[in-house]
């Protein structure tokens, strides 16, 4: 059997004395696509934080393809395979769509293969080359930030809320891509609370609220049996 891209064991963590992880377990095979859902407050983005980089576990290990990652900086993560869309998209409003992939280039990629990249998942991206990143639409600036993060070769693609304030077909759009990405051998987290379209791409589901991972499965098992709690009660 294959050592898995992610492996969550255990996983403790708070904020002062509020602990709010309480023993994740999380599973993630390579070259596969997992969507991790849940209501608000149930840990996703605590959890997302440790396995960046950004913020300490009280206990438990994260393991990046059977490598113990703890005390791992970001920009360390990032040099062994792990990148990450976050939520709120981050990119440079001031610099044109070339600019803000070029600057990938100084990470070691050649110019023209961060474009090529860039060009080929997204070719919207190719006619907005020149245009300021800050003038096009939310959809476009999570294009841009996918294809920034794209550019390092990442083993794993950690995806933090990529529908967030995005129209539904703009997230069907995306999420189009994301299954491409995967086609090509990139394991993918997604944190999402668009369930139904997370889903739809994924070949795994897990279910966090109160600070636990309280189901895994295919995706048509977690739609049936936690649509309570992913959907908030929706059919």
């Amino acid at each position: 059997m294959s050592v898995p891209i992610l492996e969550v064991v255990d996983l403790h963590a708070a904020y002062g004395r509020i602990e709010v992880l309480r023993g994740v377990n999380l599973t993630i095979p390579k070259g596969a696509v997992m969507a991790l859902l849940g209501p608000n407050g149930g840990g996703k983005s605590t959890l997302t934080k440790i396995i960046c980089g950004q913020k300490e576990q009280t206990s438990g290990h994260v393991h990046l393809a059977g490598v113990n990652v703890k005390n791992s900086g970001s920009e360390e993560l990032a040099r062994v395979g792990l990148c990450t869309v976050p939520e709120g998209r981050s990119v440079f409003p001031n610099l044109t769509v070339e600019e803000n992939l070029l600057l990938m280039s100084y990470a070691g990629v050649s110019a023209e293969a961060v474009l090529e990249t860039a060009f080929a998942y997204f070719p919207r991206l190719l006619e907005r080359r020149k245009q300021l990143a800050g003038t096009m639409s939310g959809g476009e600036q999570q294009m841009l930030a996918m294809s920034r993060a794209l550019a390092s070769d990442p083993a794993l693609l950690l995806l933090d809320e990529l529908s967030m304030g995005l129209a539904p077909l703009i997230v069907e759009e995306l999420y189009e891509t994301v299954a491409q990405i995967a086609q090509s051998g990139v394991s993918i987290l997604c944190i999402e609370q668009f369930a139904r379209t997370a889903l739809g791409v994924s070949d795994y589901a897990a279910v966090m609220t109160g600070g636990r991972v309280v189901a895994t499965g295919e995706p048509e098992e977690i739609m049936a049996t936690m649509s309570d709690v992913i959907l908030g009660g929706a059919a």
